[in-house]
């Protein structure tokens, strides 16, 4: 239950954010007053599928040391994503609908997300985002925006106790309509950043 809950908030909010359409910028920049988190939402909700490489850093109290994985993250409209992780020893994450699955070891298994209500309340707020959704994502979190369309820094602090629980603050960075990492703080003081790059590019 511990691991589901390291990987899958970075899984959710990187695939909510894929860079499927790159190039095409938020029409808000500079200071211009019309650029604030509807902007940011109504760009984002455009996304129907994507596929990104990453490279996630976790930074556990247990080790002394961080861990590094690699991979590739992959996104369907409406609700199935991937993470398969390459390095350094192969993982499968899907999540497809309301079910989730982990193939590692050779082994499979299999989870209705209904059973662990802290996830799926997060992940109900993530499908909030990418369907633009405001008032689904603030019904979960406190936003807080800063910068502008070329640059943007989305925190999100949840106002969730059963969110709280496992996550403290969630730090997005990207710049016009794609996303270029992911910070989460969980509650235990470990962490987690996953770095995204388009799919192809070293």
């Amino acid at each position: 239950m511990r691991r589901i809950r390291l990987i899958l908030p970075a899984l959710l909010l990187a695939a909510a954010m894929l860079p499927g359409m790159a190039g095409q910028a938020l029409a808000a920049d500079s200071g211009s007053s019309a650029w604030g988190v509807d902007q940011l939402m109504s760009a984002l909700a455009q996304r129907k599928s994507g596929r990104v490489q990453f490279t996630e850093t976790k930074y556990l109290a247990i080790l002394d040391r961080p861990v590094e994985s690699s991979g590739e993250l992959v996104f369907t409209a409406p609700d199935h994503l991937e993470k398969r992780t390459v390095t350094p020893k192969p993982e499968n994450l899907v999540l497809d609908g309301d079910m989730m699955t982990v193939e590692r070891g050779g082994k499979r298994f299999t989870m209705p997300l209904q059973n662990y209500p802290e996830i799926a309340a997060f992940i109900e707020s993530i499908r909030g985002t990418l369907a633009g959704n405001r008032t689904t994502l603030e019904r979960y979190y406190k936003l807080g925006l800063q910068g502008r369309a070329s640059r943007w820094t989305l925190t999100l602090t949840p106002a969730d106790s059963r969110m709280a629980a496992m996550v403290t603050q969630v730090r997005i960075e990207g710049a016009h309509d794609g996303l270029d990492s992911v910070e989460i703080r969980q509650a235990d003081g470990d962490r987690s950043v996953m770095k995204i790059r388009p799919a192809g590019k070293p």
